[in-house]
């Protein structure tokens, strides 16, 4: 007897095997246009290898075994140390070989290296996340390091600065290659370093780059396995930053204490951690009491990673849902030609097409730091950028999950993975709140960036009625903001922000039906067939 019951058809095969840089048009465009397009070739490569089903299993395998605490030995000896799955060692290698932890902080680095460097950011981002973290501390620290680092560890930049990952445990000089991470907040605190408790002490004479001993907490100490740490701690000139290695130079341990790895809704690859000092060792970096000056400009380049990771999230949920899409039959035909569908899928694509111009030029301004204008914009518009991009990524992957139904629910798809990744980035490296204010804070101490903000507007008046009533609403507000009124401001300042970009380098009906859909909801959020046509095909890379 036959016992088939039925045969499986109409199912959609998995998205891999793709190039992650050529079929999306928008980034490739916009890394052109913002003068990294020197590095198209090798974004391509990278597209290829990470759009492959051989390291979208990496990144499954990596979060499926999280990492382990080992915090003794077999003997009883005080271990510390982190063990991870081979695929998260793999995953490491390639994002350091391909240098998104120290690309534009080399001497011969090009014009458009941050831009370069965001857009592979981009790329790895789409295939895992939790390796992102270790990275982005790097690249925020070595600015700061390149300009502070002790005397003590001089012979610690070649590593820091090569493209070698290393994860024995070793003084920093005698590595390859060296991670830095940070540890910020504190229980009591959180975003509130000013009370943080733990204390330093001079141990031979006061100032940059002499020992302390360090007492304290920290409530989360991230990537734990990193060579050093860059940490906060009161000392007596106030609260002020350290350099905190895991091998202190005579070859011992440092006093850094484990107590536990955090148990997160996601991020599941990424250690994180809970840490006490019991007289651990750090060198002081600049003078006393400038440790939130020192956070506040490694925080730009982190808050800016977290809008990037959570943009490259959103363009993987898109590219899944696309795939699925444009394979499902539905009552006779492809999901993508249902017209409800085609909309939707159509509406995502265009919202991401804003999103990936915003952050292409932010790129660009972060980029320019002997430039007082750019720094300026890139100031005021990267906790804006954080703020908006990454509070809209929960709702993008769950629509995304919607069109493909409940195998989109399922942990054989992706989405689920991504859907629990997507809150950290608007939380870590200051939530939403904390964004905002820092808007404000720019422009009420910054009176120049609401002038600057306003010429940046004034620069594509009248292409669009709704951008145009928008702004000037927008600008009757800004040179009076209320903190209540915050969230709003900070959500317009992105949102304009970015149909600047749109307006002046989009075609100009994708330019306008981005401010029709985002800019006023209210109105007709259909668009034309035309439309759906262009921005499906730019989404796969097939224009």
């Amino acid at each position: 007897m036959d016992w088939e019951t039925h045969r499986v058809f109409n199912q959609p095969k998995p998205l891999s095997n793709s190039n992650l840089f050529l079929s999306d048009t928008p980034l490739r465009e916009a890394v052109s246009r913002q003068q990294a397009g020197w590095d198209a070739d090798v974004l391509a490569s990278l597209g290829q290898q990470l759009g492959s089903a051989e390291s979208l299993e990496l990144g499954r395998l990596a979060n499926a075994n999280p990492p382990d605490l080992l915090r003794y030995d077999a003997t009883g000896e005080r271990l510390d140390d982190v063990r991870f799955h081979p695929a998260w060692h793999l995953l490491m290698q390639g994002l350091i070989a391909n240098r998104v932890h120290n690309l534009p902080w080399q001497e011969d680095a090009r014009v458009g290296a941050v831009v370069a460097r965001a857009a592979r950011f981009i790329l790895h981002g789409q295939v895992e996340a939790g390796t992102l973290c270790p990275v982005t501390m790097t690249f925020g620290a070595i600015p700061l390091l390149q300009k502070y680092l002790p005397p003590d560890f001089s012979g610690w930049m070649k590593p820091l600065l090569s493209d070698r990952y290393d994860p024995h445990l070793q003084a920093g000089e005698q590595k390859k290659g060296v991670l830095i991470g940070m540890g910020m907040t504190e229980k009591q605190g959180g975003s509130d370093v000013l009370s943080n408790t733990t204390r330093a002490t001079a141990l031979e004479g006061r100032g940059s780059g002499k020992p302390y001993h360090l007492v304290g907490h920290k409530w989360f100490f991230s990537v734990p396995q990193s060579d050093a740490h860059l940490v906060l701690a009161q000392a007596g000139g106030g609260l002020s930053c350290f350099f905190l290695p895991r091998i202190l130079p005579d070859g011992s341990r440092n006093a850094i204490r484990i107590e536990r790895l955090k148990d997160k809704l996601g991020n599941r690859s990424n250690a994180s951690s809970e840490v006490e000092f019991q007289n651990a060792t750090g060198w002081l970096l600049g003078e006393e009491g400038e440790g939130i000056r020192h956070i506040l400009k490694m925080g730009g380049h982190t808050r800016f990673d977290c809008a990037l990771g959570s943009h490259a999230m959103m363009r993987r949920a898109l590219s899944v849902a696309l795939y699925h899409a444009f394979q499902r039959q539905v009552f006779g035909k492809p999901l993508t030609e249902q017209p409800m569908m085609r909309q939707t899928l159509s509406r995502m694509a265009l919202y991401l097409e804003g999103q990936t111009l915003l952050l292409m030029r932010l790129a660009t301004a972060c980029g320019e730091r002997n430039n007082p204008a750019e720094q300026l914009l890139c100031r005021l518009l990267t906790p804006a950028a954080k703020f908006e991009v990454c509070r809209q990524g929960m709702p993008f992957v769950a629509g995304a999950m919607e069109v493909l139904g409940g195998i989109g629910y399922c942990e054989d798809s992706e989405l689920p993975r991504l859907y629990r990744e997507m809150p950290v980035n608007s939380i870590w490296e200051g939530s939403g709140n904390i964004m905002c204010l820092d808007v404000l804070r720019t422009l009420k101490k910054l009176p120049a960036s609401a002038e600057m903000v306003q010429q940046i507007l004034q620069q594509v008046r009248g292409q669009n009625r709704i951008f145009d009533r928008v702004s000037r609403q927008f600008l009757h507000r800004l040179h009076a903001p209320e903190e209540a009124q915050g969230r709003w401001l900070t959500g317009q300042l992105c949102n304009l922000m970015t149909a600047t970009q749109m307006l002046a380098f989009a075609s100009p009906p994708v330019a306008d039906a981005w401010c029709r859909m985002v800019l006023d909801p209210r109105g007709e959020t259909r668009l034309p067939e035309r439309l759906c046509q262009l921005l499906l095909n730019r989404a796969i890379g097939a224009e």
